[in-house]
């Protein structure tokens, strides 16, 4: 067990980090919000037949409506509103400064919901994570700012918030159902959410094509399954601040995967902000002892 949890949030990241180049790969052949309700559908599919099989825990009434409430905000709002903000003219650096803020705003509603107490040496690792990813995205910022719309940039702060929102509702309410049972309702959650952005603003547009079905294949089993699965028990195992800043590494890993795949360059200052970001996020999620 203590070697699943020292493996567990570098694994998480990772994997975290492949759901922007799926994204990618997805965007040109289907809607946003209709790509995710057919994504979180997947996802419920094979969780139900897990929980068949593994013989899952069910749970309450109560209990399924606060994952499904988690779910719909992690998953269904915060991807929702990051790739609605992306195929309207969000580009891929500004979407990644604002994501990160998620972990500082995490922080925050942590110590304002949860009670948990975040000592000045994690709060120094969150500025310090964010300055890296600030590093990281630097040289295209510029560009970006000028470019991005009004209402893309709404739609991906809306996102961030509800990621953040998401996690604490997860912790307060949702931790104590099994994961298994817990991960269906939240996308149960999470497709409602899509579904009904899907049938309210979009025209339901799929182009079926090679690279859809692979990003979709990529996405459903490696992300909804695999890495949400490892956030959710980081999320029950740990803090919300060390959990959080983990996403600062998320950009840095995205970038270093984009440069053989898209041939996206990365300068020396990005490299050095990578750096930054990692040492940032070891001070946010080490204890004394194991530093």
């Amino acid at each position: 067990m203590k070697q699943i949890t020292a493996l567990a949030p570098a694994l998480f990241v990772l994997l975290w980090a492949t759901g922007f180049i799926g994204a990618r790969y997805a965007m040109p052949w289907a809607e946003p919000f209709t790509f995710l309700a057919v994504r979180f559908g997947l996802a419920l599919v094979i969780f139900a037949a897990i929980m068949l099989v593994a013989k899952a825990a069910l749970t309450g009434r109560q209990g399924a409506l606060h994952a499904m409430a988690a779910g719909g905000l992690m998953h269904g709002v915060y991807l929702g509103g990051t790739f609605w903000a992306i195929a309207h003219g969000m580009t891929a650096g500004f979407s990644a400064l604002i994501v990160g803020l998620q972990p500082l705003i995490t922080a925050v509603l942590a110590g304002l919901v949860l009670g948990e107490r975040i000592l000045p040496r994690h709060w120094a690792g969150l500025a310090i994570g964010f300055a890296g990813v600030m590093i990281v995205i630097w040289p295209k910022l510029g560009a970006a700012v000028d470019s991005v719309p009004t209402p893309a940039l709404l739609a991906q702060f809306v996102a961030v918030v509800a990621m953040s929102a998401g996690t604490i509702w997860q912790k307060k309410f949702v931790t104590g159902l099994d994961l298994v049972t817990g991960s269906f309702w939240q996308y149960l959650g999470a497709m409602l959410v899509m579904l009904a952005g899907s049938l309210l603003f979009e025209t339901q547009r799929v182009t079926v094509a090679g690279e859809l079905v692979f990003a979709l294949a990529w996405l459903v089993l490696v992300l909804s399954v695999g890495a949400t699965f490892l956030l959710m028990y980081l999320i029950r195992e740990g803090s919300m601040a060390k959990v959080g800043s983990l996403f600062y590494l998320v950009p840095a890993v995205t970038a270093l995967m984009a440069w053989p795949l898209f041939g996206e360059t990365l300068s020396p200052l990005q490299i050095a902000g990578m750096v930054v970001a990692t040492c940032g996020v070891a001070l946010a999620t080490t204890s004394p002892r194991d530093a």
